[in-house]
């Protein structure tokens, strides 16, 4: 499976759900709320705004993470725990679309992967 991708079974392209605006859940609770999210393919990812969680920061996570999405309840549901996350690489708006961050990102969430 692809880091950057959308798992088959958990989100149809062909469907044209935008998920901004929706919960996410980590395996421990509510991390926040999705900011953004991109659906091309080997480059998907959504960002969160953790609101008062982490004072306010915004993460990043690569689109493979999420297990399941919710329309009814507006709930994305990821497979990590809030302190993984909390640990990531520091999201930086002007930074987070170069190859860099993304190689890093990348090596922080595929360590869990499997």
């Amino acid at each position: 499976m692809e880091l950057w991708d959308y798992r088959p079974d958990v989100y149809d392209r062909g469907k044209g759900l935008d998920l901004a605006g929706y919960r996410v859940q980590a395996t421990d609770g509510k991390i926040g709320t999705v900011d953004e999210a991109t659906y091309e393919v080997g480059e998907s990812y959504i960002i969160v705004d953790t609101g008062p969680w982490i004072f306010g920061k915004k993460v990043m996570l690569p689109a493979q993470v999420v297990t399941s999405i919710d329309p009814q309840e507006r709930d994305v549901f990821v497979a990590r725990t809030k302190a993984e996350i909390k640990d990531a690489p520091e999201f930086d708006e002007g930074t987070f679309k170069e190859p860099e961050y993304r190689t890093r990102l990348g090596d922080y969430y595929g360590r869990f992967h499997g």
